[in-house]
């Protein structure tokens, strides 16, 4: 219970600091690392890349065709912001990175509006 209280404190701060972000978002971004690496099957280092294919999954899975709605109202339209969500975790110690994962490796993996829009489809059933 310390630690989870532990990691409120330090999110407290994150948001007062940084108040691009909406507290969902991080706790999505922290999510979205578990379920990267459940589908990966391992534990250990995510490449900047493989988190956000990863964000992307989780976000059409758990919101469908309102996932950029969602993620626009937390404050993220773009797969960098994705990348200061990270490292604003980071500088507080609720992530932690390698020496070569920089904020770059998050940059234009994808476009929101194809990712979250042109690409998903609707099915019908009978």
């Amino acid at each position: 219970m310390g630690e989870e209280r532990d990691e409120e404190q330090k999110l407290a701060q994150i948001l007062v600091r940084d108040d691009r972000y909406r507290r969902e978002s991080y706790r999505f971004v922290q999510e979205g690392l578990e379920f990267t690496m459940q589908r990966r099957g391992r534990r250990g280092h995510v490449s900047g890349r493989d988190l956000v294919l990863g964000l992307r999954d989780l976000a059409r899975e758990r919101f469908g065709l309102m996932a950029r709605t969602v993620l626009t109202q937390w404050g993220v339209k773009s797969t960098s912001d994705f990348g200061e969500l990270v490292f604003n975790m980071i500088e507080e110690d609720i992530m932690s990175k390698q020496d070569s994962d920089t904020r770059a490796d998050f940059a234009d993996i994808f476009d929101f509006e194809e990712a979250f829009e042109r690409d998903m489809t609707i099915e019908i059933l009978d």
